[in-house]
């Protein structure tokens, strides 16, 4: 697991702003209506703690967030940050060192809401449906989020971003270390799973639009996006290298739009 979900501090703050306006209100106002205090909330793969911040001041308090990540050092700079809940006092930290692949309803024991940001993607169907299953055991909703579903659009358009989107896509659903990744099924795959235990689903699409002002972020995505490509198909190597400088000058002069699709699940008992 430690070698597939590989994400440093700088890659997560980088990319906090464009998550939190890009996540949905709409089922951050669904959920907060679903739970009950005192609010305990348990976020899976929690990083540096970027959904915490976002959603806490949605949601009633008392609130109490237990940070899930098998990273103790993103943990640690996660509870050393400040969230508020909706009256404005702040929330109670703890963490648990672990893989969430793993899940049981035993870890989330007591949970008002499971939450989690940009992980299913990186999860297989029996670690999803692992997540599935603990969050129905134990009835307690979910707010997954910001989960990659296996477009973009960059303008000006080019030749190659069809290329570079499957071949992307084809890297997300790759094995790694005997693991079958879901890559952009993984919504999918998981709003069938809770409807078959016979939960409500809603899912709203949560595009990053990244424009000007997000230089620094779309420069990070890009090769980041281009480099996945390439190591999926190398075949693509001399046309990446031409396609990402190609961007990265468009990106320069202000030219570059980029909208990457994303989607938030919200699953709750009937």
């Amino acid at each position: 697991m430690t070698d597939v979900i590989l994400v440093s501090a700088e890659w997560l703050t980088l990319r906090e702003a464009a998550d939190a306006r890009s996540r949905s209100r709409r089922l951050a106002r669904a959920a907060a209506r679903f739970v009950s205090e005192p609010v305990v909330v348990h976020d899976l793969g929690s990083g540096t703690g970027s959904m915490m911040r976002w959603l806490a001041p949605y949601l009633p308090g008392p609130q109490t967030w237990v940070l899930h990540d098998w990273n103790p050092d993103l943990l640690e700079r996660a509870a050393a940050e400040s969230a508020m809940d909706a009256a404005g006092e702040p929330v109670s930290v703890e963490t648990s060192v672990e893989h969430v692949e793993h899940l049981s309803s035993d870890d989330i024991g007591g949970a008002s809401l499971v939450t989690a940001s940009a992980l299913l993607d990186v999860l297989t169907r029996d670690e999803v449906q692992a997540i599935v299953e603990a969050c129905v055991a134990a009835g307690a909703p979910a707010l997954l989020s910001l989960s990659v579903i296996g477009r973009v659009r960059l303008e000006p358009a080019d030749p190659g971003d069809r290329v570079f989107q499957e071949a992307f896509n084809d890297h997300q659903r790759r094995t790694a270390e005997d693991r079958a990744l879901l890559g952009p099924d993984a919504v999918t795959f998981a709003a069938d799973a809770f409807r078959r235990a016979g939960w409500v689903v809603r899912v709203a699409g949560t595009a990053w639009r990244l424009g000007s002002s997000d230089a620094a972020l779309t420069a990070e995505w890009l090769e980041g996006w281009v480099s996945a490509a390439v190591e999926q198909r190398p075949a693509l190597l001399e046309w990446g290298h031409e396609y990402f400088h190609t961007r990265m000058r468009q990106l320069a002069r202000g030219e570059l739009r980029v909208v990457v699709h994303h989607a938030d699940l919200f699953a709750r008992p009937r």
